[in-house]
């Protein structure tokens, strides 16, 4: 057991005491960050969603999901909380466009499989996630 005391001390050591975070912080109201995590936790649950519906090669069926729930159609949907709920008023401005330019990103996806043209189709797959990946990346909101 001694042997051991060595080699945790070290690796204790080279762990870093608390790691900086340097995303700019979001700061949003504790409602609109509950908004905002129920949001970000729906959008994931449709990507799959759609990863599923592509691997099944129901590509038309892809693009309704992510027209309905990711696209411009679903753009808005907490206009009508309350302002402390409603994340995107409230979110640094490139944070907000991000957010917009991840809605476009998947009406562009949706129109090309609605359009029966998988290889288009799977070509723009991956910008449904790039903007998620932007924005985390960039952003947090504690």
């Amino acid at each position: 057991m001694c042997s051991r005391y060595p080699l945790l001390l070290a690796l204790f050591l080279a762990l870093p005491v608390a790691a900086e975070d340097h995303r700019q912080l979001a700061a949003l109201s504790s409602e609109a960050q509950a908004t905002l995590r129920q949001e970000m936790l729906d959008n994931l649950i449709a990507l799959n969603e759609i990863l599923s519906l592509v691997a099944a090669n129901k590509i038309k069926d892809a693009g309704e999901v992510a027209e309905n729930s990711l696209g411009r159609s679903a753009m808005g949907k907490n206009a009508r909380l309350p302002f402390a709920h409603r994340p995107g008023p409230q979110m640094p401005p490139a944070m907000h466009d991000i957010g917009r330019g991840g809605h476009f990103a998947a009406s562009e996806f949706a129109a090309a499989a609605a359009s029966g043209n998988r290889e288009r189709a799977l070509a723009l797959l991956p910008n449904l996630t790039a903007s998620c990946v932007g924005c985390h990346a960039a952003y947090r909101s504690r």
